[in-house]
C-alpha cells in the first residue's frame, strides 16, 4: 500500500515503508517483447537452447527489462505515495542503479520501496526520491536496488 504523505511535514515521512507490490511473473513472451521493442536479441535472453549453455543455465529477463518495471509497480502496483490533491506525477529519473542478480525466466519479482528523501521544489511540485528494491521469489539476493526520483504536482 502506498504511503500516505504527510505534506505540512515532509521530512516527517523520509525513512517510512512506500509499499510493497503483489508479484509479477517474468515468462519468456515478456522477455521476448522486450527484446523486440529494444533490439536487444542477445542468446542469453531470447534463445532458450543457447542459453542453457551460459552460465546462467537458461534465459534471463534483460537487466533494463526489471528496471523498467518500476514505472508498473509504482503505478498501479501498490508501491509509492499518496500525495494529497495531486494533479499528477511524472519520472524524474534515477540517482543510482545496481543489478545484484539475474531474474530467470519463470522467475516472480516484486517491488517494495521506501522514501529516502523529499523535497518540495516550488509550491505544489515536490521531488521524491525512493530507495527501491526488486526481490525475486524464492532467493535472498535481490534483482537490483534503486534510487527512483518522482516529480509529483499537487493543487
Amino acid at each position: 500500500m502506498a504511503l500516505k504523505m504527510d505534506m505540512s511535514d515532509l521530512q516527517s515521512n523520509v525513512g517510512k515503508d512506500c509499499g510493497t507490490s503483489d508479484w509479477l511473473q517474468i515468462d519468456q513472451d515478456r522477455i521476448n517483447d522486450f527484446a523486440d521493442v529494444t533490439l536487444d536479441h542477445q542468446f542469453i535472453h531470447v534463445d532458450p537452447e543457447r542459453a542453457k549453455e551460459s552460465p546462467f543455465g537458461g534465459t534471463i529477463a534483460h537487466g533494463y527489462l526489471t528496471l523498467s518495471l518500476l514505472a508498473y509497480f509504482m503505478q498501479s502496483g501498490g508501491v509509492g505515495l499518496d500525495v494529497p490533491n495531486r494533479t499528477m506525477g511524472v519520472n524524474y529519473g534515477l540517482d543510482k542503479v545496481r543489478f545484484l542478480q539475474p531474474v530467470a525466466v519463470g522467475s516472480k519479482v516484486r517491488a517494495n520501496a521506501k522514501l529516502a528523501e523529499a523535497t518540495e521544489k516550488k509550491p505544489g511540485q515536490y521531488l521524491f526520491k525512493m530507495a527501491v528494491t526488486v526481490e525475486i521469489e524464492g532467493q535472498e539476493k535481490p534483482a537490483l536496488i534503486a534510487e527512483s526520483l518522482t516529480m509529483i504536482f499537487a493543487d
